[in-house]
């Protein structure tokens, strides 16, 4: 890994250098606090019941998530028993990581640039999974897209599930935002 303390991320730089301005001039923002600007993207695979069969299925995905995400995560749990699901409580059930700083503008350049132009008949995402607040959720259906991952030792294809959390009060203003990061929308 590079020195921290030279290195910045290719969209961290792109943000600070050019989009911050030209969402100051877009939306007319009057001070440089309300331009809106990425806060986290939390990654998660939920197991389902294959974790429910095979209690080490949840710790595989753990793995494929920490490689994907450069961080280690962490096992979700049952909160509750499900007798009709047979989940225990405090079963695992999938995992979660949730990235900051250079690992998320690390993370979103990988997924634009290189995972989204991999996956089969991609048209784009679409761009009405915004919350109303700002905050933009989309679905992967396989996380072997990704590089970090050798499909040659995956046992499992997992569904990926992505969430990015922004600080933008509007969902124009979001989408804007992630238009300006190149992310490829359909609509």
């Amino acid at each position: 890994m590079l020195d921290s303390a030279t290195y910045t991320p290719r969209l961290r730089a792109a943000y600070r250098d050019s989009i911050r301005a030209e969402m100051k001039e877009e939306f007319g923002y009057k001070n440089d606090m309300q331009i809106p600007r990425l806060d986290k993207i939390v990654l998660n695979i939920g197991c389902g019941a294959e974790a429910v069969k095979d209690s080490k299925k949840a710790k595989a995905a753990q793995d494929d998530l920490s490689a994907i995400a450069g961080q280690r995560a962490i096992i979700t749990r049952a909160k509750k028993s499900i007798a009709g699901f047979r989940v225990r409580e405090d079963m695992p059930l999938g995992a979660k990581v949730t990235l900051r700083g250079d690992r998320m503008y690390e993370f979103l350049d990988r997924l634009i640039t290189i995972a989204m132009p991999r996956i089969r008949d991609f048209r784009g995402v679409s761009g009405k999974s915004f919350d109303g607040r700002g905050n933009y959720a989309m679905g992967m259906k396989e996380h072997i897209v990704f590089p970090e991952i050798n499909f040659d030792k995956v046992d499992e294809v997992w569904g990926l599930d992505i969430v990015i959390a922004t600080t933008a009060d509007t969902d124009a203003e979001a989408k804007a935002l992630l238009k300006h990061f190149n992310m490829p929308f359909n609509s």
